[in-house]
Formats: structure tokens, C-alpha cells, sequence
């Protein structure tokens, strides 16, 4: 025979029960607080537009961005803007590449040839970008670049962010008619101007959340293109100007660099080019530091 035997707490353990039990009934009754998504961290995206020599304005908008220290998080190129940009997103600071481009001489980038699907066949301005960046590969840039070309064969705009940055450049520099297009694997490209002079798109596409672009192609030049590379330079430019309208209007802010009287193929006005892009930054800049600090208060920028 089994004697269960009952014992009952004692008055002081039965009260602690009680409280326990309705501490526990009141907070699973208390409305939680609703946890807050984490706050994404905002890109800052620097788009620099195709313009042959015209340029060279690209890298005083560099110097006043970096004056200002605006961060960059993704450098774009197209053109000549892929050349500057390739070069600041290796890792040059503004004023060293301005340096490299005042030494600069036309033989150092352009091998002219017998006219065979172009005049410039552009294996020194893939030499001498590899050489400037020692080699290093676009995916180990300082910071994540982008150049963009066109695939000629499909007429869709193709983008490059690893492998060699030399054929990557030389391939959105390649102007048709003026420089023979790149094979790359099975296909063959041309400048990115053909289908993307300021490509606005692409950086959106790849991250951006702010888009500062640098349009160099809308000031157009009202000189007589002299000889036949000169006419050819004139036309594109004007293209470029037509087709960027669309993209340039989804950019946060554009700066347009007043480089009308510089010729696409003018080398001896580099330096005023770059007097200019460091003016259009200037008046640029209270809208860049406006969005910069609408970023940091949302806590999107430290």
C-alpha cells in the first residue's frame, strides 16, 4: 500500500508563487517596442563623362571634392572619364594626378597608325595605364571603379570592374573612326559615349545611392574642327551631348564644367580645363554639402 503524502508551502512560499506568477502574467501583456530595421549605409557615387581632352576637367572636380573631403565611395567612367577616374580610384590623390597630367605628352598615350578601322590603335594608352597602376587589378583598387563601353556587335553598353585596367580604359576610350575598336574575349568594343557619355544608370545599377555627375560634353565648341579627326571629335561630341540628357537628369547633382572653347583633341588647354572643373565644382559644392549632411543627420554617413 503506497501513502502519498501532500505538502502544502507554507504561507510565505504560497505568497511568492502568487507574485512570481503575476510578474510574469503583466510582462507578457507589456507591448514590446518594435525593433528598428538597421539603417543602411548610403554610397556616394562620382560619375565622370566621356569628352576627349576636355577631360582633363575631371580632375579639378576631384581636387574641390577632395578639398572638401566629400566621401567617394564608386568611381565611374566613361571616356576620358574612365582614364582620370581609373587612376583616382587606384589610389592617386587629385593633385598627383594632376601632376602626371601636366607632364603628359600626346606620344605617351596615342600611337598613330595607317588608317585600319581607326587612326590611334591604343596600345600605348593601355600600356601606360597598367604601368601607372603597377598592374594592379581593378577589383583591388582603393576604391570599386567602373569603366564603361559599348559592345559594338550588340550596341548595349557594357561595363568593366575587374581584370586589367589598361584594356578596360583603352577599350571605353576607343572612339569610333578615331581609334581601332578592342577585342576582349569574343567580342568588340567601343567608347562608352556611344551609348552612356555620363553613365548615371550604371552607377545606380551597381549601388549608388547619390549620383555626383560631371558633364563635360554640354558646353559644345563652337570652333571650326580642323582636319579630319578634329571634324570626327566635333560630331561625337555633340552626340555626347544629346544622348547624356536622359541619364543626367536622374543624377543628384551635376557639374558642368565650362570647357566649350577646349577642343576634344586640344592637350595645350589641360590646365585651363582643369581651372574650370575646379570652378564648376565650386558652385556645386553648398548642393553636394547639403545632401552630405541631410546623409549624416539620417545617420546613413559618419
Amino acid at each position: 500500500m503506497s501513502v502519498i503524502v501532500r505538502v502544502r508551502p507554507a504561507g510565505k512560499f504560497r505568497s511568492l508563487i502568487m507574485v512570481l506568477l503575476l510578474v510574469v502574467f503583466t510582462s507578457s501583456c507589456t507591448p514590446k517596442e518594435a525593433v528598428k530595421p538597421a539603417v543602411k549605409p548610403a554610397k556616394v557615387a562620382v560619375v565622370l563623362g566621356a569628352g576627349a581632352s576636355r577631360g582633363f576637367a575631371h580632375i579639378g572636380v576631384l581636387k574641390v571634392l577632395e578639398a572638401n573631403r566629400v566621401p567617394v565611395h564608386m568611381i565611374v567612367g566613361t571616356s576620358a572619364g574612365s582614364f582620370v577616374g581609373s587612376l583616382y580610384a587606384y589610389g592617386f590623390n587629385a593633385f598627383e594626378i594632376q601632376k602626371l597630367a601636366l607632364t603628359l605628352q600626346k606620344g605617351d598615350i596615342i600611337d598613330l597608325m595607317f588608317p585600319d578601322n581607326g587612326f590611334i590603335g591604343g596600345e600605348k594608352l593601355e600600356e601606360f595605364v597598367n604601368k601607372t597602376v603597377k598592374n594592379t587589378l581593378i577589383e583591388n583598387f582603393r576604391t570599386p571603379f567602373y569603366a564603361v563601353t559599348t559592345n559594338i556587335q550588340t550596341g548595349q553598353e557594357a561595363v568593366f570592374f575587374k581584370g586589367r585596367a589598361g584594356i578596360a580604359v583603352r577599350a571605353s576610350c576607343s572612339i569610333p573612326g578615331v581609334f581601332r575598336p578592342v577585342r576582349i574575349a569574343d567580342s568588340m568594343y567601343v567608347d562608352g559615349g556611344t551609348v552612356s557619355p555620363v553613365a548615371v544608370n550604371a552607377a545606380k545599377r551597381y549601388g549608388a545611392d547619390v549620383v555626383i555627375a560631371v558633364d563635360i560634353s554640354s558646353d559644345l565648341n563652337t570652333k571650326q574642327p580642323e582636319g579630319t579627326i578634329d571634324t570626327i571629335l566635333q560630331a561625337v561630341n555633340i552626340m555626347y551631348s544629346e544622348l547624356s540628357y536622359k541619364q543626367l537628369s536622374k543624377a543628384d547633382v551635376v557639374i558642368r564644367p565650362k570647357v566649350g572653347s577646349i577642343g576634344s583633341s586640344d592637350f595645350e588647354k589641360r590646365h585651363e580645363a582643369i581651372l574650370e572643373g575646379e570652378k564648376a565644382a565650386a558652385e556645386a559644392m553648398p548642393a553636394i554639402q547639403q545632401i552630405i549632411e541631410n546623409l549624416r543627420q539620417e545617420g546613413r554617413l559618419n
